[in-house]
C-alpha cells in the first residue's frame, strides 16, 4: 500500500478517521519529513509506510477529545514533530507549543507548519529545564506531551513544570513502561504530580508493547524545578 493508504487504514483500525484534507496534511508532512532527513537527521525511520504507522498513527494514540480540544499542549522535546503535529492535524482547535533544543529542527517545523496551514502553533527554541524556569511558560498549558525523550523520573522533571494546576502530563512509553512507572512515582509526587493511568496501546500491525502514562498535576510544582541542564539525567529525583 501506499503511505497514504496505510495511513488512513491504520488510522481508522487504531480508531481515528482522516478527512482527506487530514491525509493531505500527513502526506505533505511526511513528503518534507523524508526530504529534509537527507540533510538533517530527523528520523531513522524512512520507510513510508513505517512513517505513516510508527510515527503519526502513533502520535494520535494519545489524544483525548476532552483533554486536547480546544485546550493548550505543549510538546516537550518534540524532535520532528511527535506528537504534537500530528495531534494538531488531526484536531486543528488546539493550541500547541514545539519545544526542542536544536534550532534546525525548529526551522524545519516551521516549514511544516506554514507549508500545511497550521494556525496556532508556536515552535519554542529551549531546553526543557529552562523552558520550565520560563514564567511565560511555566504552569501555563492544560497538557502536556512528550515521546522518547528520557526515562520517566527524568521526563516529569522537564514536563510538569509546564503543566498548570488541575492539567495533565501524558507520557508515551515503549515495552518497558511498567518499570519506568515504578521507578517514577516519587520523582512525580515531588514534582506536584500524580499518575492516575497506566494505559497499553497497540499500533495496528504490531505487536510491541506500548503504554500512554498519565499524571495529572494535582498541586504547584516547587520553585527549584527543574533543576539547572543536566541534572535531572545525572541525579534523577
Amino acid at each position: 500500500m501506499s503511505y497514504r493508504e496505510t495511513l488512513k487504514a491504520a488510522g481508522e483500525a487504531a480508531g481515528f478517521t482522516l478527512s482527506e484534507k487530514q491525509l493531505d496534511q500527513f502526506t505533505r508532512y511526511a513528503d518534507l519529513l523524508l526530504e529534509t532527513n537527507k540533510s538533517l537527521n530527523l528520523t531513522a525511520i524512512t520507510d513510508p509506510e513505517e512513517v505513516a504507522v510508527k510515527h503519526m498513527v502513533d502520535s494520535l494514540l494519545v489524544y483525548d477529545p476532552e483533554r486536547f480540544h480546544n485546550h493548550t499542549i505543549v510538546d516537550v522535546g518534540t524532535g520532528a514533530g511527535f506528537p504534537g503535529l500530528p495531534l494538531k492535524i488531526y484536531d486543528p482547535g488546539m493550541r500547541v507549543t514545539l519545544i526542542d533544543s536544536l534550532q534546525k529542527r525548529l526551522n524545519f517545523l516551521e516549514q511544516v507548519v506554514k507549508d500545511l496551514g497550521l494556525g496556532q502553533v508556536r515552535c519554542t527554541h529551549a531546553r526543557a529545564e529552562d523552558a520550565g524556569k520560563d514564567p511565560a511558560l511555566r504552569e501555563k498549558f492544560d497538557v502536556a506531551v512528550a515521546r522518547a525523550v528520557a526515562a520517566l523520573p527524568v521526563l516529569a522533571e522537564y514536563c510538569l513544570p509546564l503543566v498548570r494546576v488541575g492539567g495533565v502530563f501524558y507520557a508515551m512509553k515503549g515495552s518497558r513502561y511498567q518499570e519506568e512507572v515504578d521507578a517514577a512515582h516519587h520523582a512525580v509526587e515531588v514534582l506536584g504530580g500524580k499518575i492516575t493511568e497506566v494505559r497499553p496501546v497497540q499500533l495496528p500491525g504490531l505487536t510491541d508493547q506500548r503504554a500512554i502514562i498519565t499524571i495529572k498535576k494535582v498541586r504547584p510544582t516547587p520553585k527549584q524545578y527543574p533543576r539547572k541542564a543536566g541534572t535531572a539525567v545525572k541525579k534523577p529525583l
